[in-house]
């Protein structure tokens, strides 16, 4: 057990423990520098998170590697069609970070090889916080402390070479949930008489209609998908505080978009939103 010596002095063998922290944050590095740079990772050249918890390690590393602040959360895999295409049956959470929060209208940079793609969703925003805690929050208490609700297209891609199909649901969520940016529209405080989950989104890409489709694509309701992630947050220690901005999956599908292209999701009575990639 002793064989290594380093100075002199013998080596204990490496905790498991140890390793995977290494595993951790080696994938991470490649993940954030892949993000930086444009590049991409081969997923048969990193080890896979095991689990979730593993998964997100690597989004927690990534974020104290990027030193930036968040703005919220995106969660993704709230549709059926999205859970299929990474072979999972629950949503997935990633804090969005400040430089990759955008204001309609914005104007987005795009890198081809992370195969960027759009979803029409809704986002909500925080008016005070949801602390850790024992107790599950209730539906009540999550609509209580919503202080706002707008349209919003996340736009979403990979870092992880060959696309997001058959990665599963640890390397997707370990990629940063596979979020490249998000883009909200105008918040609107009156929201609550709004039926949410008949209230159709419609993605417009150069013009031409592309997907549509109701709230109910997300986890039957939006404000299932806050539900979740409030409990889920609730559980890692960290809930959601004031201010938060929440997009909660796709109603829309998967839009591929390439830079030049000009984009609007109508949102109807809540208005649109609008991107230009470059």
């Amino acid at each position: 057990s002793y064989a290594n010596h380093r100075n002199g002095r013998p080596q204990r063998p490496r905790p498991k423990e140890l390793e995977k922290m290494d595993h951790v944050a080696a994938l991470a590095k490649k993940l954030w520098q892949a993000r930086c740079d444009g590049g991409v990772v081969d997923p048969a050249d990193v080890r896979a998170p095991e689990s979730d918890v593993e998964a997100y390690a690597v989004q927690d590393e990534i974020v104290r590697l990027s030193g930036l602040p968040g703005r919220g959360f995106k969660v993704g895999s709230t549709s059926a069609e999205a859970q299929k295409l990474l072979g999972t049956s629950e949503p997935g959470s990633c804090p969005v970070l400040a430089p990759y929060y955008f204001e309609s209208p914005a104007k987005i940079k795009l890198v081809p090889d992370h195969m960027p793609a759009l979803e029409g969703e809704f986002a909500f925003r925080l008016g005070h916080d949801l602390p850790p805690r024992e107790a599950v929050y209730s539906e009540a208490e999550v609509r209580d402390a919503i202080d706002a609700i707008a349209g919003a297209i996340e736009v979403v891609g990979t870092r992880l070479k060959g696309g997001l199909a058959g990665k599963g649901r640890y390397l997707v969520t370990a990629d940063s949930g596979a979020n490249i940016a998000l883009a909200v529209g105008a918040w609107q405080t009156d929201w609550r008489d709004l039926d949410l989950k008949a209230h159709m989104v419609t993605m417009h890409v150069n013009g031409a209609a592309k997907g549509s489709g109701p709230g109910a694509r997300a986890l039957g309701d939006p404000v299932n998908v806050m539900i979740w992630l409030a409990n889920q947050q609730s559980r890692r220690g960290r809930g959601l505080k004031a201010g938060d901005v929440v997009s909660t999956g796709t109603c829309t599908g998967l839009d591929p978009v390439a830079p030049g292209d000009q984009v609007t999701a109508d949102f109807g009575t809540l208005g649109s939103v609008d991107i230009s990639f470059e």
